[in-house]
């Protein structure tokens, strides 16, 4: 993620140009006066999972899967949805492929936002991929036939995203148009895709399984007629063991070299690491397998992910680096003889911080095809030797940081593809700067929108590790605000006065559409801020605005000034920091300015009807609560949503009242069992659900009865939905496809 430096002018803090970034796992930005938590999610990876999962649980196995297709059985009315971008930003991507029979042809893996097709270089992309498959991409590779693999389900656990499993391996024969499941179905994700270059129907599979629940597909799987059958080569030690890569030698296609990684996600903790992490290698076209040992860690619980680069100009050459399971740096090795023996090499601070905590956030290393002692390594930075690890540069200013994906073109000499948190580059240096990148990528991924009925063009957004965009303000998106981008709002009444925050509620104004930023936070109180804090406005008096951590804050002067008006309204801090014990949703009712109702993290809604002097507690004993919405026209008339997987049970994910909170209502109906991330009402009693699988809507007289919104929408979590009744449309913001509106009656 970038950050950017901030200076004080004149009251103000004033934005200038982007500088190096910092780990997304790392607690803040480092700007003057800012909030670092002492308890509380320490990445939006903990903020995201333990939102969709119920407390005490995990997230089950398929439930992604299964939900999706509860949506699809829901009848969809409405207009079509339209993509407003932005096409400029991308996003996380984790794997790149050349088209070997089409030049300048690649396809790049999204993350949340399915494939995508570029054919001229790597400047613009089209979607390779079906909208209403899964968008969660774990792996691509063609064989020499042209012939196109995808492994979907994201290995990297983490960084923004609850890691959305797949469904397995397909294949396509007429470069991404049309597309056909192959197998592997509970691989949960898949790591890496080889296919044998001299044998089209030859390839490996490197299923990493599910990173919460044990069994299921793991290990190395062998097809040998293109993916009609499998055979699982390599199986793993354990239930949490899963294959996160596997590479055929260049130099000798029997010779198969695999990467084994025992990772596991808990509802209290994450071990990113164990007995079952190794480097294996087969010399029987993967027939057997050995550990390779022979100077490289030994089996252990503090072995974490690996990364491992192959030679192509000098066989037997091979590197690895090795982080712990706690997720730092934990050696560099290189081998000269295919894996028997192996050299610990120099560790300068450079190569070591470049790993800074989360190490399993990366494992990749990447070898010059041409130049056995040029590589490169993945790392918060690029990391890149020119004697064989010897010495180390890291480049932090070229590119976007945080790093997954690496692809030579042998067609042009020097040219390389690299694609990371920002999207994807190429460079014509052989990846030593002159990077360029894409011009049309638009899968970012989205935590947040804001619209204004004053001008239907301007949006903005927060962003996982891309900032706060605006739509305005440049010839395309731009970032107006660094860090992860969470709550943006715009005045309704002026829209030049918005607000944006990074992570922990680190938030500012401005009154000036973002050009110059006041850093708001320091005149709210609060022990504790959430990773996305919420911040709105009072829907009859924009002037008036709340602001959430654990107690509520008001201003009356646009932010200038806070006063809490509220105790702390959660349960405290958690065994093991969850529940945080933060406010996660506020909501002032639009027909009377004294009623406003709260929603906590720890599954508590409360109200008051007096601008804070008291406080009940409506509701409890839930799930997150992600959203309260109030009725236009009834204070007392309120609907909750709830967030979590909940592995078949009933509990709801809508409930509406009618009577300030005294009898609650389950309305959630035939809405498919997956979180519910927002509720916003609009004209004639629609009411508009945003979900893990899309948007719904429902009446609020027709209670329980749901139908899909529009067509076109991918399949694709929307975590925030803005309603425009003067324009008559939605606009959504989704999680791995950029933005979305539809009109709406």
């Amino acid at each position: 993620m970038r950050v950017r430096r901030l200076l004080v002018v004149a009251g103000a803090l004033m934005l200038l140009s982007p500088v190096p970034a910092l780990a997304a796992d790392r607690p803040g930005t480092g700007q003057p006066g800012e909030y670092r938590p002492v308890r509380g999610p320490s990445a939006p990876a903990e903020h995201r999972f333990l939102q969709k999962a119920v407390r005490g649980d995990t997230i089950p196995r398929h439930a992604h899967d299964l939900a999706a297709a509860q949506a699809e059985r829901i009848p969809a009315v409405g207009a079509r949805w339209r993509s407003i971008g932005p096409t400029n930003v991308g996003g996380r991507v984790v794997s790149l492929a050349l088209d070997p029979r089409r030049p300048d042809t690649v396809y790049a893996a999204a993350a949340g936002g399915g494939l995508w097709r570029s054919t001229d270089a790597g400047r613009t992309f089209a979607p390779a991929w079906p909208d209403d498959a899964t968008q969660a991409m774990g792996a691509v590779a063609t064989a020499g036939d042209g012939t196109l693999y995808v492994g979907t389900g994201e290995p990297n656990p983490g960084g923004g995203s609850v890691t959305y499993e797949g469904t397995g391996v397909h294949r396509s024969t007429d470069g991404g148009t049309t597309w056909r499941h192959v197998g592997l179905r509970d691989s949960g994700a898949v790591g890496a895709i080889a296919i044998d270059p001299a044998n089209p129907d030859r390839l490996f599979v490197a299923a990493t399984g599910s990173l919460y629940s044990p069994g299921g597909d793991r290990g190395v799987y062998l097809s040998t007629d293109a993916g009609g059958r499998w055979q699982r080569v390599l199986d793993v030690p354990n239930e949490f063991t899963g294959a996160v890569d596997v590479q055929i030698d260049p130099a000798d296609p029997q010779r198969v070299y695999a990467v084994l990684w025992d990772h596991r996600r808990t509802p209290v903790k994450r071990t990113y690491g164990g007995e079952g992490s190794g480097v294996y290698r087969s010399v029987d076209g993967g027939l057997t397998w050995q550990r390779l040992a022979g100077g490289l860690p030994p089996a252990g619980p503090d072995v974490g992910r690996i990364g491992l680069g192959v030679s192509t100009s000098e066989p037997g050459r091979l590197y690895a680096i090795v982080s712990s399971t706690a997720g730092p740096f934990a050696g560099f090795y290189a081998s000269a003889d295919a894996g028997d023996r192996w050299t610990r090499l120099p560790e300068p601070d450079v190569l070591k911080s470049s790993q800074s905590s989360f190490g399993w956030w990366f494992g990749k290393v990447w070898v010059d095809p041409d130049d056995a002692r040029h590589v490169h390594v993945a790392g918060v930075a690029l990391l890149t030797t020119h004697d064989g690890g010897g010495t180390w540069t890291a480049d932090d200013t070229s590119t976007h940081v945080d790093h997954h994906a690496m692809v030579w073109d042998r067609r042009h000499p020097a040219r390389v593809y690299l694609g990371n948190d920002g999207g994807v580059y190429r460079s014509d240096a052989d990846g030593d700067g002159g990077w360029t990148k894409a011009e049309h990528e638009p899968w970012t991924q989205f935590y947040s929108v804001a619209i204004t009925p004053q001008d239907v063009t301007r949006v903005s957004g927060g962003t996982q590790d891309n900032g706060s965009l605006r739509s305005w303000g440049g010839p395309a998106f731009n970032e107006y605000l660094g860090g992860d981008g969470e709550e943006n709002i715009i005045n309704p009444r002026a829209e030049d006065n918005v607000f944006a925050c990074y992570q922990y509620g680190n938030c500012f104004r401005s009154t000036d559409g973002g050009t110059t930023m006041a850093f708001l936070t320091p005149a709210t109180t609060a022990e504790r801020r959430n990773w996305f804090t919420p911040v709105q406005f009072d829907p009859s008096n924009p002037d008036v605005l709340y602001y959430g951590g654990n107690r509520l804050n008001r201003s009356a002067d646009n932010g200038v000034t806070w006063t809490p008006i509220s105790p702390d309204l959660t349960g405290g801090p958690g065994q093991d920091t969850y529940p945080y014990g933060t406010i996660t949703t506020v909501a002032a009712a639009p027909s009377d300015p004294r009623t406003i109702w709260v929603g906590t993290d720890d599954g508590r809604v409360w109200l008051t009807r007096d601008l804070g002097a008291t406080w009940a507690k409506v509701l409890d004993g839930q799930p997150w609560v992600t959203r309260v919405a109030v009725s236009d026209h009834d204070p007392a008339t309120a609907y909750v949503t709830l967030s979590g997987y909940r592995s078949g049970s009933g509990l709801p994910h809508v409930l509406m009242t009618r009577s300030a909170g005294t009898r609650w209502a389950d309305i959630s109906g035939n809405l498919p069992s997956a979180p519910v991330n927002d509720i916003v009402l609009g004209r004639a009693g629609q009411l508009y659900a945003a979900t893990d699988q899309g948007v719904f809507v429902g009446n609020t007289l027709a209670t329980g009865h749901w139908l899909r919104l529009g067509h076109g929408l991918p399949r694709v979590a929307v975590d925030d939905i803005e309603y425009d009744g003067r324009h008559h449309r939605l606009v959504a913001a989704t999680f791995g496809r950029g933005i979305y509106e539809t009109v709406v009656p």
